[in-house]
């Protein structure tokens, strides 16, 4: 169904505009924190190891708030300057080991394209009610599996310490085998040429893959140094923790607010890019503590309406457009356990489900299936017997 809303109907454009001042401010109360918490956590760590897990905890919290900066950077939005926005995003990237440009390429597409599940099934890559159907009981039992709400955990871990650090060496190692194969075709190819002629799974552009390379130069030598300077044990104990704990965070709160029950999950055609945003993207209202740490993404619904808004305007413009935003669902901390479920697309309704009601609609159909041939089988022997008679 269609709103009769339109997006010009909102007010964005003045909360469009980047604050240089502001945005500054909010890097130096985030990566200086984040920094002298580490410093505190060596210090801590010689006196008693039970001081820790206070220390641990914030370190993890500045995470996802470096985390949330840099996809403001990744938008163009936190600063005025698309250059400054490159290199504080790469700056924040190396903080939480991911390549900040390519994840920001893969996620304007999830912009483009939110609440058109044909092209976008999130980022648990959710099947069809329709896929999961034809699967074998094991391959249903483990997608369920892989989907898990505690999978988060490995799954963050995963995202951030070791997908970037597999995509280069994968994507290098591919490298070396279309070298290999132009040269024996051509000895006299140029290296340019092959360069250019060469297309990766792993990254779409040249940039991508720059920032790649980079990434992983600065997060791995930085793994070395400090792993030298702190020791191992102690650095890479700490490190892996906050950084799983950070990306479970932020894996969670993107997950609930695209996947909740009556979540706009629609097809290609008749897809509509403004309901994708107001009733595709829930508002997750959030404690003051966890708002500042997550740089208000909760006001999601504003942010894809523009992406342009950067996070110390959501507020102001949630609150400016709040009579235009009846249908956006509100979701708090303790409905976030329920949107877990919705891990299938049903596109035949256009929604979410859980496999638990999938199971159930399917055994439903099955009896109803059963109950028509059984009434079939009586009407066609009442009417043998008639003739018989």
């Amino acid at each position: 169904m269609r709103t009769t809303i339109k997006k010009s109907n909102f007010v964005l454009n003045p909360y469009m505009k980047s604050n240089n001042w502001w945005a500054t401010y909010q890097i130096l109360n985030t990566v200086v924190p984040y920094v002298f918490l580490w410093f505190l956590a060596v210090k801590a760590a010689f006196i008693s190891f039970w001081l820790l897990p206070p220390i641990m905890m914030m370190i993890t919290l500045f995470s996802v708030r470096c985390f949330s900066l840099m996809h403001d950077c990744g938008h163009y939005s936190l600063f005025s300057s698309r250059r400054v926005n490159r290199v504080v995003g790469f700056i924040l990237g190396v903080i939480n080991a991911i390549p900040q440009y390519p994840w920001s390429r893969g996620h304007a597409y999830h912009h483009k394209t939110n609440g058109d599940w044909d092209r976008y099934r999130g980022p648990s890559a959710l099947l069809s009610t329709n896929e999961f159907a034809k699967l074998s009981p094991s391959a249903q039992r483990w997608y369920e599996f892989l989907r898990h709400p505690l999978m988060i955990f490995p799954g963050g871990f995963f995202y951030l310490a070791i997908k970037p650090r597999l995509a280069l060496i994968a994507g290098t190692y591919d490298f070396i085998g279309h070298l290999l194969t132009c040269w024996k075709q051509d000895l006299g190819m140029s290296l340019a040429v092959i360069i250019s002629s060469y297309k990766s799974k792993n990254w779409y552009t040249t940039a991508e893959f720059w920032d790649l390379l980079f990434n992983n130069i600065c997060v791995v030598g930085g793994w070395i140094f400090l792993g030298y300077s702190l020791g191992f044990g102690f650095f890479l104990s700490v490190y892996s923790i906050t950084l799983t704990c950070a990306a479970a965070i932020f894996i969670c709160v993107f997950f609930v607010q695209h996947n909740f029950d009556g979540s706009y999950a629609h097809k290609t055609e008749g897809w509509d890019y403004l309901l994708g945003a107001i009733q595709g993207s829930s508002y997750l209202e959030l404690p003051w503590f966890f708002k500042w740490f997550s740089a208000d993404i909760g006001y999601h619904n504003i942010h894809h309406l523009s992406e342009r808004i950067p996070n110390y305007n959501l507020e102001a413009c949630h609150n400016k457009n709040s009579h235009l935003l009846a249908q956006v669902k509100t979701l708090r901390m303790a409905d976030i356990p329920d949107c877990f479920k919705f891990i299938l697309w049903d596109s035949a309704s256009s929604s979410l489900a859980s496999i638990a009601s999938f199971r159930q609609t399917a055994q439903s159909l099955t009896l109803d299936t059963e109950q028509s041939l059984l009434e079939r089988t009586d009407m066609v022997q009442t009417i043998v017997k008639n003739v018989e008679a």
